[in-house]
């Protein structure tokens, strides 16, 4: 096998991003976008947002992942490439159906939405394979930018397309055009080299899989402390998001207008700036100081919005805050993509993944649900302040686990 340069491995984890973040929007708000306009009805619309479930319990069968051999590319490829041709074909049946046979169109999204998360499992352990400790946060920063451009891609341009030159049936047909060339590249991208082939073990039972999978993690240094880590590393940031639209339209009286133009450009170029930023600092900083400078600079963004909840609004203050808090929130997402990656043995990688990163959307979701009702008990600007505050324990959490951490990188 010739040895591939990183720039090339990179560009791949670029690609495989983009082909992560097409579905999601056209099972989401594309599709509640093209139902509206075909005039079904509300309530029916509201109910296809559980079509997403597949998403939040992938971990279920992650495990197949590791278990069964596509017979094709590699085993990591194999799954990424059927994924990718699933999705492709789907998304393509999905513009010849009728938006008013819901029972239809619910059963293609719910396929659609499967295979992208079976997908996703299989692209964050091909990540987690193939690329070097050292590459582990410029990885994460090239995933993150190919994500964020196609959700750009399947959500923005894809109701501009619609509306304005190919309508749905085109818009999904070139969606489904671009998943397939996705496939492609994907089967071009760098297979792991033959001496990690050479070490695959034998084929065990499924079940021994899950066991093993979970006593290897079990076995590192601080298992538990680093799983209580990844519930926290990201609560503040979590907590202050869950409602910065909110606060944007309601506290401020900002129209949907300029919080639309300000989210869909300034926070979409922060985010990326900041990726990169983070992925190309982790190489100087190492794991261990990124994730502490960089959580620490997350937390502190928040108070960006706390100065507008006492400052008079204005476009350019808002701009300037979902400028700095997308930044450091980049930054920090590049850390921890990298900190989840460090995590998993190459043996378990799609199981363990798909569980960390699960454990992951706990903090997010549910430890930052009393949202809303911290800011009608205190108002906005405590809420903020708050939100500041409740990044510390993670970063605790981070402080006494340094020696452990610290090991993953090396």
């Amino acid at each position: 096998m010739p040895r591939f340069l990183p720039p090339f491995r990179l560009f791949c984890i670029l690609v495989l991003g983009f082909s992560s973040g097409l579905p999601l929007a056209l099972t989401g708000s594309t599709l509640q976008a093209w139902l509206t306009v075909e005039g079904v009805d509300i309530k029916t619309i509201g109910l296809y947002a559980v079509v997403g479930f597949p998403y939040t319990y992938k971990f279920i069968w992650s495990p197949l992942l590791d278990y069964i051999n596509p017979k094709l590319f590699d085993q990591r490829r194999g799954w990424i490439v059927w994924m990718q041709l699933a999705c492709a074909g789907l998304v393509a049946g999905l513009a010849f159906v009728d938006a008013h046979s819901a029972w239809t169109v619910a059963a293609v999204a719910v396929a659609i939405a499967f295979c992208s998360a079976t997908q996703d499992m299989a692209i964050d352990a091909y990540r987690t394979d193939v690329l070097p400790a050292e590459e582990r946060g410029l990885g994460a920063a090239y995933y993150v930018t190919g994500y964020r451009v196609a959700m750009l891609v399947s959500g923005g341009l894809a109701l501009i397309l619609a509306g304005e030159w190919l309508g749905w049936r085109g818009t999904y047909l070139l969606m489904a055009g671009l998943m397939a060339l996705c496939a492609v590249l994907a089967a071009f991208s760098p297979n792991l080299n033959a001496a990690d082939e050479a070490q695959e073990p034998a084929k065990r039972a499924l079940l021994d899989i899950v066991k093993r999978s979970a006593s290897d993690f079990l076995r590192k240094d601080a298992a538990w402390g680093v799983l209580l880590l990844i519930v926290l590393y990201k609560i503040g940031d979590a907590f202050a998001g869950s409602l910065t639209t909110a606060f944007l339209l309601k506290g401020l009286g900002f129209t949907l207008t300029e919080v639309g133009v300000v989210n869909k450009t300034v926070s979409l170029i922060a985010t990326l700036l900041g990726a990169f930023l983070g992925g190309h600092l982790m190489k100087r900083l190492g794991l261990y100081r990124s994730l502490m400078l960089f959580g620490i600079a997350q937390a502190l963004s928040n108070l960006t919005f706390w100065a507008l909840s006492v400052t008079p609004p204005s476009i350019e203050t808002m701009g300037a805050a979902v400028f700095i808090e997308n930044l450091c929130g980049g930054m920090g997402t590049a850390a921890f993509v990298a900190l989840l990656t460090s995590l998993c043995t190459r043996e378990f990688s799609a199981t363990q993944y798909a569980l960390l990163s699960s454990l992951a959307a706990v903090g997010r979701v549910y430890l930052s649900a009393p949202a809303g009702y911290v800011v009608a008990s205190f108002g906005w600007s405590t809420f903020f302040v708050l939100s500041t505050a409740a990044a510390v324990p993670g970063l605790l959490a981070l402080f006494f686990l340094r020696a452990s951490l610290q090991k993953l990188a090396r």
